[in-house]
């Protein structure tokens, strides 16, 4: 990737209302370029949608979940292609908000889930629901929650993080 386009995506992850003439000046290159390199990064695939991060609390959430879910066995593509398609169609009329589902490997799962939930109530719904699923033949399910009320919060969810990662991994690369 180029070191324009690095930059471009650096501040969009910032800030992806920051207009492409306020991303000029603080790059330092004309308005046009910013443009053309954004609508590259789209083109590419670097950049897939704009999006914001709301205060889920305030949205009225009081617990996120990583829901990890093991199966007896694994899924050919034709099965995953129609569990998706199932899955889809029932998430319309989930009790769960699902931000997201994912296959993959790691502490003994294939798979996980991240949700979010009005209560402790409305997460031992999402796990009924997941139950439900008895084609997936699910052997186990375990989460980790996390309480959106504390305030003892470390690092909550930004893509400024990952912004600042990016610029340190270039700055590296410059030195060496």
């Amino acid at each position: 990737m180029k070191k324009i386009m690095k930059r471009v995506l650096v501040e969009l992850l910032k800030d992806c209302k920051k207009s492409d003439k306020k991303i000029s000046k603080v790059l330092g290159c004309s308005q046009p370029t910013v443009t053309r390199t954004r609508h590259k990064l789209e083109k590419e695939g670097y950049i897939r949608e704009y999006t914001l991060i709301p205060d889920f609390r305030k949205l009225g959430y009081e617990l996120m979940s990583l829901t990890f879910v093991k199966l007896r066995k694994g899924l050919e593509k034709e099965e995953m292609a129609k569990i998706r398609n199932l899955i889809d169609e029932n998430l319309k009329k989930s009790p769960s908000a699902i931000v997201m589902t994912e296959s993959g490997r790691g502490l003994g799962h294939e798979g996980v889930t991240v949700s979010l939930h009005e209560n402790y109530s409305s997460y031992t719904k999402h796990l009924e629901w997941l139950r439900h699923w008895t084609f997936l033949e699910i052997s186990e399910i375990d989460s980790f929650l996390i309480s959106l009320r504390g305030e003892a919060r470390y690092r909550p969810l930004t893509f400024a993080y990952l912004a600042q990662h990016l610029l340190k991994l270039e700055e590296k690369e410059e030195r060496e």
